[in-house]
């Protein structure tokens, strides 16, 4: 099917990578690795690869000046709020007050950067969505020396024998 990724750490890398199996879901390539390291498989010779990668974007809804300063407003609380801490901290002679204008200051920088961000995009994304990139197919891939053994113990997983006829 397909080949080890080249690059990247060693970690996430096989020597000589050889096709064991290919699932719909994660869940399903999980539950049969799971089942070869209980049947006491070497499992450090597998790669779970997710395959065939699709980009989902779920648009939230429209993007107006009110929303964009809202958001500025909220992102810049909370670095409001650990600045005026780091004020409080390390100024002794402050008060709590300290705490309220590092608030302010982050809230006010935060509506101006979203403001700016906005501004400079001119219109060309007037909408706010989630984006999640998924894999519509997982291949378990094994190292050559073991993948004879890894699809013996695969055949004698419960259910086995349907799946080969689906």
């Amino acid at each position: 099917m397909s080949e080890s990724p080249s690059a990247g750490p060693k970690a996430f890398r096989l020597e000589y990578p050889q096709h064991l199996a290919e699932y719909s879901s994660y869940e399903d390539a999980q539950a049969a690795v799971d089942f070869l390291a209980d049947q006491k498989f070497a499992v450090q010779n597998l790669l779970i690869v997710g395959t065939n990668l699709k980009l989902i974007e779920r648009v939230t809804g429209r993007r107006t000046w009110g929303t964009v300063l809202l958001q500025g407003a909220v992102s810049g609380i909370t670095t409001g709020l650990l600045v005026g801490f780091m004020l409080v901290l390390f100024f002794p002679s402050g008060s709590m007050s300290m705490l309220f204008v590092g608030l302010a200051l982050g809230i006010v920088f935060g509506i101006i950067a979203a403001g700016l961000g906005y501004a400079i995009s001119g219109g060309k994304r007037d909408f706010n969505s989630a984006r999640q990139t998924v894999a519509t197919s997982y291949e378990i891939l094994a190292e050559h020396k073991v993948v004879a053994q890894a699809r013996e113990l695969l055949a004698k997983r419960p259910g086995a024998r349907a799946a080969l006829f689906e």
